[in-house]
């Protein structure tokens, strides 16, 4: 299946792009996703970046073939 994976903030500037398509031959959990994602770049608190799945912030949801997914970078309120 194909997902589309799209970075925001500090996880677009480690990552150096702001979207890609990944193919996924597997079931995984959006925090699985996230994990697999995150591998290797160079983010100090990687629990801090939500995931969003199709607009919705839910680490539990099972990726579907087509889903869009957001990497969101830790929001600062005020």
């Amino acid at each position: 299946m194909k997902v589309t994976v799209k970075y925001f903030g500090l996880v677009a500037e480690a990552a150096e792009k702001s979207e890609e398509v990944l193919e996924i031959n597997e079931a995984l959990t959006a925090s699985e996703l996230k994990a697999r994602c995150l591998n290797g770049l160079a983010i100090a608190e990687k629990d801090s970046v939500q995931i969003a799945v199709n607009q919705n912030l839910d680490d539990k949801t099972i990726i579907n073939d087509g889903d869009e997914i957001a990497l969101l970078p830790p929001f600062a309120g005020g």
